[in-house]
């Protein structure tokens, strides 16, 4: 204990603990006081605070943002005129506490998004590759974290892993932020407020090529949506590969409840393999949300618009995929062609913050607006509760 004259201000120590309530672990996204990462707090007579700092593991890539936001809310605190955090380190058991209240008590490898959860889950997914599905899908996450959401996503694209790039999240090599790993939970990346899984983060670097076959496949998508510890999300994105090979169906064996988003061009003819993929998503059960029409006309100086493409093969999906079905299948957005938007993917500043009034973010907040307003029903969910 720190102590000058003698004396200890309990009240002024009091104060700094209720203002460090507002500093939230970066990776973690809650705050350090309700993870039990702020130890004794001291302050002697003459203002001098010492706040104990307790990070989860050894060299925490938050340490310093952490560190920083302790020393400036201390500091902000009435009566203290200067402040010596000392960081140190959780023992094991602390941070098995900490998993443990993370995962709300239940088991290490629960599925926090089946049938019951609250959280909507979108897979996104298209006929072939190149149509922009996982553009589509990076800045519609941006958008809709912008509008207060907790959103996370999971880039189910093995073999094809861009969302890390498409989001920065990227060091000065090129290479995937890492997760950090606390025992056996991992705690995602964020980037503009979305918390990202992918297996680009578990390679040595963006270069490398991934050769699975189903069984390691489903194992990874399955790891991903148990060991990764995203927090109560609002909306859950999943970026499959294009097709319809073994991870659409992984996805549809383990998420059932997830509602599904076709990402096509205009062509008449993408119209056809856009199709397949969201039959499939169909057989398994999943529910078809909507089509995004990728690359449509390229707006022009003049304002008229040239379809490179063509036009019409967003329309055309959604009537053919509305067979079938109860609802009909909307066009949800047509994004039209953008140096903007290609732009901002090769440089990690999604479209709809780097340039928001480029025709391609205006199409992309506008289909944010939409998903943002649904809301999962409780209809036939387990809510937990009991009567005594």
């Amino acid at each position: 204990m720190r102590v000058t004259d003698g004396v200890v201000s309990e009240g002024v120590a009091s104060r700094i603990r209720t203002a460090l309530d507002r500093v939230i672990d970066p990776e973690i996204r809650k705050p350090i006081t309700e993870l039990d990462m702020v130890g004794g707090i001291e302050v002697a007579h003459d203002g001098v605070a010492v706040v104990e700092v307790k990070l989860t593991i050894v060299g925490c890539p938050a340490a310093d943002t952490i560190e920083r936001d302790v020393r400036d809310a201390t500091l902000a605190v009435a009566g203290v005129s200067s402040v010596d955090v000392r960081v140190s380190v959780m023992t094991r058991d602390e941070r098995a506490a900490l998993t443990s209240k993370l995962r709300g008590g239940k088991a290490k490898r629960a599925m926090p998004f089946g049938p019951d959860s609250l959280t909507r889950v979108y897979a996104v997914t298209s006929g072939k590759g190149g149509v922009g599905k996982s553009t589509v899908t990076a800045n519609l996450a941006v958008a809709l974290a912008a509008r207060g959401l907790a959103v996370g996503i999971v880039d189910a694209d093995v073999y094809g892993f861009s969302i890390p790039g498409l989001l920065g999240l990227v060091d000065t090599a090129g290479a995937s932020v890492k997760p950090t790993q606390v025992d056996d939970m991992i705690l995602p990346p964020v980037a503009y407020g979305v918390k990202v899984i992918s297996i680009g983060m578990f390679v040595d670097d963006t270069s490398t090529a991934v050769a699975w076959r189903g069984p390691m496949l489903h194992r990874t998508i399955q790891q991903f949506l148990t060991d990764v510890y995203f927090g109560d999300l609002d909306v859950l994105l999943l970026d499959l590969p294009p097709g319809t090979g073994d991870v659409a169906i992984s996805v549809g064996q383990l998420l059932p409840n997830a509602e599904v988003l076709v990402v096509t061009t205009p062509q008449a003819a993408a119209a056809d393999v856009a199709e397949r993929s969201g039959l499939v998503a169909r057989q398994t059960g999943q529910k078809l949300l909507g089509v995004v029409e990728n690359m449509a006309g390229l707006v022009q100086p003049d304002g008229s618009v040239l379809e490179l493409f063509g036009s019409g093969g967003g329309a055309e999906t959604a009537r053919r995929l509305s067979k079938g079905q109860d609802a009909r299948v909307e066009l949800l957005a047509s994004v039209p062609l953008s140096l903007g938007l290609r732009q901002g993917g090769d440089s990690g500043v999604p479209v709809v913050v780097g340039a928001p009034a480029d025709p391609a973010a205006v199409a992309i907040e506008s289909l944010a607006s939409r998903l943002a307003v649904r809301e999962r029903g409780l209809a036939g969910r387990k809510l937990g509760l009991s009567v005594g």
